[in-house]
């Protein structure tokens, strides 16, 4: 039993937790039934098991080589095999689970996932590192409206939204680990272009997925358009977006730090709500 605690830590239980919820809320705008809902969060939060799994197996040893003390593997708590087979078993699962929501819901989840492995398997060493977050979270908001009885893709301004967010996601995420990520080999775009580059890069992409939320979804036609309750959140949401993005940037050109860190998780966490409230309209 003591394992457990450690192969829950291993899955990066924040992002997987976040990932989910935020499915199942675009799911309810998206108007599942209660057995589809369930479906698609148990699909989602299986798949970022598997992703985050599997990315402590395969970095178990350049893991340990820096002595990255918030790693279990690392820290010898759990195996890197047996990290692995539960990487295994959770795709498997979510696989099940998403073709019980159609073969439209399912290929988009494999290609999903299929885009994350990669990255955890080889992308990330290289400049095409941003690629796979923004396929993923670019065809994230199309996994709600997929799973619909009467299944459909999400609109282009959405799924433009969440690539976005997935390129400000990946830019942000590495930038307190460069130092470790440099001394191991890995050498993704955001090592490439430098901290500071790589937040500008994150702030610039953040705020054009929260324009794109903005202006998407009060496009005449859109299932939220009409709505009036939605117009007034969506554009808070551009205008703190914008403002965190500016006074991050302007410390980014000082001091990229930890600071610039939060800012870029502030702002892509205010975007995804942004996306959650506009979630109306994605099923237009």
């Amino acid at each position: 039993m003591s394992t457990l605690p450690a192969l829950w830590r291993s899955s990066h239980p924040g992002p997987t937790v976040v990932v989910t919820v935020l499915a199942v809320v675009l799911g309810v705008s998206a108007g599942l039934d209660a057995a589809r809902l369930a479906l698609l969060g148990g699909a989602v939060f299986a798949g970022q098991l598997s992703v985050g799994w599997s990315n402590d197996a395969i970095d178990a040893r350049r893991d340990a080589a820096v002595g990255r003390a918030d790693k279990p593997i690392a820290r010898g708590e759990i195996s890197a095999r047996a990290v692995g087979v539960a990487a295994a078993v959770a795709l498997v699962v979510a696989l099940g689970m998403s073709a019980v929501l159609g073969p439209g819901f399912l290929g988009v989840h494999v290609v999903a996932l299929a885009s994350a492995w990669s990255y955890n398997a080889w992308l990330k060493r290289t400049a095409a590192s941003a690629l796979p977050f923004a396929i993923s979270f670019g065809l994230f908001p199309s996994l709600a409206t997929l799973a619909r009885a009467d299944p459909l893709p999400a609109t282009l301004w959405a799924s433009a939204a969440g690539a976005m967010l997935g390129v400000a996601v990946h830019f942000s995420n590495v930038l307190p680990d460069l130092d470790d990520d440099a001394a191991t080999g890995i050498r993704g775009l955001p090592h490439r272009l430098g901290p500071r580059t790589s937040a500008v890069v994150a702030f610039v992409a953040v705020a054009a997925g929260a324009i794109a939320v903005a202006v998407g979804s009060v496009v005449p036609g859109s299932a939220g358009a009409g709505s009036a309750g939605i117009a007034p959140i969506v554009t808070a949401g551009l205008v703190i977006v914008l403002a965190i993005a500016i006074a991050g940037l302007v410390r980014a050109v000082r001091r990229p730090d930890r600071t610039v860190f939060r800012l870029v998780m502030l702002a892509a966490l205010v975007l995804a709500v942004q996306l959650a409230v506009a979630g109306v309209s994605v099923a237009a």
